[in-house]
């Protein structure tokens, strides 16, 4: 993964000292590479919210389509980098030096907001001065493969229980890189999003929370995201994921750790997450091989607890029979996480080979 390089020469607005009495001013940053079906979409969602941010930057990040003059056209700021950053942190990292605003958001170029959703996460910045960063609610725009259902239900399952129950004890285990929100001056002091793991979004969590920050998840803030909707690009994300969170554990078990709480969180997430897997991928199809068939029913045994949490979050959503038909989609895509986070640990852990080649997964 690439350093940071230097800027191109962009004018950029100035914020009214008025605004800022108001309601915090905001830069939002959008990096993108090669984004030209989704990015005017995007764009057009940041600059229709009810408190749309200050600035809009996107980071024409080596993009060899019409990316930059697409988002141009939408209304963004286009900056873009002498040569390509090589990772989405990177990009990032690149836009912070054109941040004059107390807070900044983060974007990726192939997700929409609902309409309140920046002033909802904008607001609890605003109303506690201790909360460092604030995530919102994601779930996929499509649903209409196989892996864009299980991503759906996935996202149910994991925003609407998991994080709720993260939030609960003031420990939410990433703030989503799709959609965020920060302090500044935080990013400033930590140099923007590193680049040393995969899963920068997980890794700036973690330093936030071992430096003392607070973070936040705000149900009600919606971003829905373009997922990967064949095997081939789920596998590419889920890599990357998979590789992204052992390295996090590697870099941050000493400081982060420490924290019975946070400790908690991140061991049932690396339970289910390698645990869980092994269990799926190795000892199930010994099982049935010793003792029958029978033994394949743990594939789905854990079925009511997956199921009751989503269908309820799905109902209050209006969206409970498309969630019901979804379900079995979650299976297969589970057995496909479970295979790239055993293989992340054995070549990240055993073969001691840092994965560090920043793939896109749409």
């Amino acid at each position: 993964m690439r350093e940071r390089v230097s800027a191109v020469s962009v004018d950029m607005p100035q914020v009214r000292a008025d605004q800022e009495d108001l309601r915090l001013p905001l830069t939002c940053i959008i990096p993108a590479y090669n984004e030209a079906a989704s990015i005017q979409d995007t764009v057009r969602s940041v600059l229709a919210q009810t408190e749309p941010p200050e600035v809009v930057i996107v980071v024409d990040d080596g993009s060899t389509d019409r990316t930059g003059a697409l988002a141009e056209e939408a209304g963004a700021i286009v900056i873009r980098p002498s040569s390509g950053t090589g990772s989405k942190a990177g990009a990032q990292s690149f836009a912070l030096s054109y941040v004059d605003t107390p807070l900044t958001m983060v974007l990726d170029a192939d997700s929409t907001l609902t309409p309140t959703a920046v002033a909802d996460l904008r607001k609890v910045l605003l109303d506690d001065p201790e909360v460092t960063a604030a995530c919102s609610f994601v779930i996929p725009r499509s649903r209409r493969t196989l892996w864009e259902r299980g991503r759906y239900v996935e996202y149910l399952y994991a925003f609407s229980h998991g994080k709720q129950i993260q939030d609960l004890y003031d420990y939410p285990l990433i703030s989503s890189g799709c959609f965020s929100m920060y302090r500044t001056e935080w990013l400033e002091l930590l140099g923007g999003w590193s680049t040393r793991t995969l899963a920068e979004d997980m890794d700036l969590t973690w330093t936030i929370y071992r430096l003392g920050g607070k973070v936040r998840f705000v149900e009600t803030a919606v971003c829905e995201p373009i997922e990967p909707d064949s095997m081939r690009m789920m596998s590419t994300q889920l890599k990357r994921w998979s590789h992204g969170f052992i390295q996090n554990v590697r870099v941050h078990h000493r400081g982060v750790l420490q924290r019975s709480m946070l400790r908690s969180v991140i061991a049932v997430s690396f339970w289910d997450g390698v645990v869980a897997s092994f269990f799926y991928l190795a000892i199930l199809p010994v099982l049935a091989i010793l003792y029958g068939p029978w033994a394949l029913v743990g594939y789905v045994i854990d079925m009511p607890a997956i199921a009751v949490p989503v269908l309820y979050a799905a109902a209050k959503r209006r969206e409970f029979f498309p969630a019901l038909m979804s379900l079995p989609a979650f299976f297969v895509l589970r057995l496909l996480n479970a295979f790239h986070m055993l293989r992340a640990l054995f070549v990240e852990v055993v073969l001691r080979q840092s994965f560090d080649v920043y793939e896109k997964g749409h």
